[in-house]
C-alpha cells in the first residue's frame, strides 16, 4: 500500500525512471529509460525492455504488471496488490514466519515452517504498525534535531562571516594607519635631507665664488702686467711698476688653500647618515599586527542522540 501510494505520487509529479536501469552500474553513464510498467508483486517500475525480460523469467511469469501510462490510481493498484501465495496460487497468506520474516499460507506453513516461530498475520501486522509508529516518532525527533542543528550551523556561518568581516576592516584600518605613518615619516626624512643638502650646497657655492673672484683678480693682473712689460715705454713701466708690484703682493698674500680649508672645515666631511628602523629586522614580524584564533564551536548534539 505504501509502495503504491509512493508510486502514484511520483508518477503524478514527474516521469518515473526504470528501477532496473537506474540501479545498473553498467548504465550509470547512460540516460536512464523511463518506466512504462509496474510489477505489483516485485513493487518495481520497469521500462519496456526490462518489463519484457521480467515476464520471461519462469518464476515471475505469473506476476501482475500495470501499465504506468494508464495513470493508475492508488486504489486500483492496491486492489492489484494480492495477498495470494506465490507458491500456492489459491491460498491466502494468513500467517507470518518471524524466523524467515515472510508472510506464508497454510500450505507453506506445513511444508517448510512447521518448526518456526509463526503468528497470525494480523498480529504480526499490528506489531509492525506499532514498531513503525515508534520508528516514525524517533525519525521525526531526529529530523527536528537535525533541523535545529542546520539552523545553528547557518547562524554560526553568518556569525563567522560577520565577525571576520569586522576583523578584515580592522586589518585594513591598521594597515592604512601604518602606511600613512610610514609615508609621513618618509616625507619628514626627505625634507630634512633636502634642507641639509641646500645648506651645504649654498655654503660650498659661496666659497666657490670667492675662489672664482680671486682667480679673476689674478687673471686681470696677469694681462695688465704682460701689456705693461711688453709694449709700453720706459716711462710707463716706471710709473706703473710699483702699483703692479703692490697688487701682486696682495694677490699672492691671499692664502687660497688655507681660506678654502678654513671655510670647508665646518662642511667636510659630510657626516649625514641614515639608520633604518629595526621593525623590519625580523622576517616573521608582521608590520600591521597579528591574528590569534581561539575557541571552538560549542557542542550542540547530546552524546546520546537516539534518546
Amino acid at each position: 500500500m505504501l509502495r503504491a501510494r509512493k508510486f502514484s505520487a511520483i508518477h503524478e509529479a514527474q516521469q518515473i525512471p526504470c528501477d532496473v536501469c537506474s540501479s545498473d552500474e553498467a548504465s550509470a553513464s547512460e540516460t536512464v529509460k523511463p518506466a512504462s510498467m509496474y510489477c505489483v508483486q516485485c513493487q518495481q517500475n520497469y521500462c519496456e525492455q526490462c518489463s519484457l525480460h521480467h515476464s520471461k523469467v519462469k518464476r515471475r511469469s505469473s506476476h501482475t504488471q500495470v501499465d504506468i501510462g494508464t495513470g493508475s490510481k492508488p486504489a486500483k493498484i492496491s486492489k492489484l496488490s494480492t495477498n495470494k501465495c506465490e507458491e500456492h496460487k489459491d491460498k491466502k497468506m494468513e500467517a507470518f514466519c518471524r524466523d524467515c520474516n515472510v508472510p506464508v499460507c497454510v500450505m507453506c506453513l506445513f511444508e517448510s515452517h512447521q518448526t518456526h516461530d509463526v503468528v497470525d498475520i494480523k498480529i504480526a501486522s499490528e506489531d509492525f504498525r506499532k514498531r513503525g509508529q515508534r520508528d516514525a516518532h524517533k525519525v521525526s525527533n531526529h529530523w527536528t534535531r537535525s533541523e535545529e542543528v542546520l539552523q545553528r550551523l547557518e547562524k554560526e556561518k553568518t556569525d563567522v562571516i560577520k565577525h571576520l568581516a569586522g576583523i578584515e576592516n580592522e586589518i585594513n584600518t591598521a594597515a592604512d594607519k601604518s602606511i600613512a605613518a610610514i609615508q609621513r615619516d618618509k616625507v619628514k626624512l626627505l625634507s630634512e635631507v633636502k634642507s641639509i643638502k641646500r645648506k651645504r650646497v649654498e655654503q660650498l657655492e659661496t666659497v666657490k665664488q670667492e675662489v672664482e673672484q680671486h682667480m679673476t683678480g689674478l687673471g686681470s693682473y696677469t694681462r695688465e702686467s704682460e701689456t705693461l712689460l711688453s709694449s709700453r715705454t720706459a716711462c710707463d713701466v716706471t710709473r706703473s711698476a710699483n702699483s703692479l708690484h703692490d697688487r701682486a703682493v696682495e694677490l699672492v698674500k691671499f692664502d687660497i688653500i688655507g681660506h678654502v680649508d678654513s671655510s670647508l672645515s665646518s662642511l667636510l666631511p659630510v657626516n649625514v647618515t641614515f639608520t633604518s628602523s629595526t621593525v623590519l629586522d625580523k622576517e616573521d614580524r608582521n608590520l600591521v599586527g597579528t591574528i590569534t584564533e581561539e575557541g571552538q564551536l560549542k557542542q550542540f548534539f547530546s552524546s546520546n542522540i537516539s534518546k
